[in-house]
């Protein structure tokens, strides 16, 4: 590596030895010894940042990285308190941003959040997994340390049992109801809509070697591949009233939005086509609908995102949370 600059110094030598008989001036004399100073010199800094950017991704990788989280229902690391803000929560594994968005006479409250790993995607249940208990989603979200958390499909309120329910890599249920869209969150953080789902879905998707954390059975599907859909009017859950909605989507690797449609306190709340035409407006890749009306839930640091009381709030049997990667897991 030294080879170049003892080059350009074995240069400089000859020249200053030689110059004084060839130059009439000593003023030429000093200034061409000066700039053949002057390249050694950059030439030397060029080496030592070669050097520096050979050694710096090895120090880098030194580095500890975060651990994931198990999947499993254990709970999160408390969030940093400092971390928190009016409009969202930073720390080095998770960023939360918050705002509201009135459109067309409806009100929406957003979230987006990245995440480093996908194991800060999770779910929790009020009770065993599949059993009938509930629980207040702001109780939960106090429980498993969430960043923030939404209502799932509070999927213990359904009385035929005909569903598709995975919740942290464990089966609930896997009976495929033709009449309802699926969504599946696989080991990648990233999320498969299917609308109005057959076996050779599933069959499809386990070939392709992906592996089912979180499954849903509600819907409608609003975005699939980055096109809106229409929903059916004769699909479930009052597709054309105007009603309290919540909304999940994939953004892009890691990234997500959370939606809720106001539909309280003189909001007049949101149909299922104007809830899709909304999601693919702010860039969705993929979205889908939650359990609305009551169940429409954001609970964000210990209060709500939502015009609502604590006495106003559903019980359900289910969540869908983020964690932090730091902090305490105990």
């Amino acid at each position: 590596m030294r080879k170049t600059s003892i080059i350009l110094f074995a240069l400089a030598l000859l020249m200053t030895l030689t110059l004084p008989f060839i130059l009439p001036s000593g003023g030429l004399l000093d200034e061409a010894r000066n700039r053949m100073q002057e390249e050694l010199w950059a030439q030397e800094e060029q080496e030592e940042s070669s050097w520096l950017r050979f050694l710096l991704p090895a120090a880098t990788a030194e580095e500890k990285p975060l651990t994931p989280l198990p999947i499993d229902f254990s709970k999160g690391p408390k969030p940093d308190p400092n971390g928190f803000s009016e409009t969202g929560y930073v720390d080095d594994s998770i960023e939360l941003r918050l705002e509201t968005i009135s459109r067309d006479g409806v009100e929406y409250r957003v979230a987006y959040v990245t995440i480093v790993h996908p194991s800060q995607l999770r779910t929790a249940t009020a009770g065993k997994p599949g059993s009938n208990r509930v629980a207040l989603i702001s109780s939960m979200a106090e429980k498993y340390n969430a960043v923030l958390a939404i209502n799932a499909n509070y999927m213990s309120n359904d009385p035929v049992k005909t569903s598709f329910e995975y919740r942290m890599g464990e089966k609930i249920r896997n009976k495929i109801n033709r009449t309802k869209d699926l969504l599946i969150i696989d080991e990648k953080g990233d999320f498969h809509v299917f609308v109005l789902p057959k076996q050779k879905d599933l069959d499809a998707f386990f070939k392709a070697g992906h592996q089912i954390i979180n499954a849903f059975t509600f819907g409608p599907t609003l975005v699939k591949d980055g096109v809106m859909q229409t929903t059916s009017k004769k699909y479930g859950y009052n597709p054309n009233g105007r009603e309290p909605r919540m909304a999940i989507a994939q953004m892009g690797e890691l990234s997500y939005m959370m939606v809720l449609a106001e539909g309280r306190k003189g909001f007049k709340g949101a149909t299922h086509q104007e809830l899709a035409q909304f999601m693919s407006d702010m860039g969705a890749v993929q979205a889908y609908n939650l359990d609305g009306g009551n169940s429409a839930t954001m609970v964000f640091n210990g209060g709500y995102c939502e015009e609502r009381t604590k006495s106003s709030e559903r019980s359900q049997s289910d969540m869908i949370y983020f964690a932090s990667l730091l902090g305490d897991r105990n």
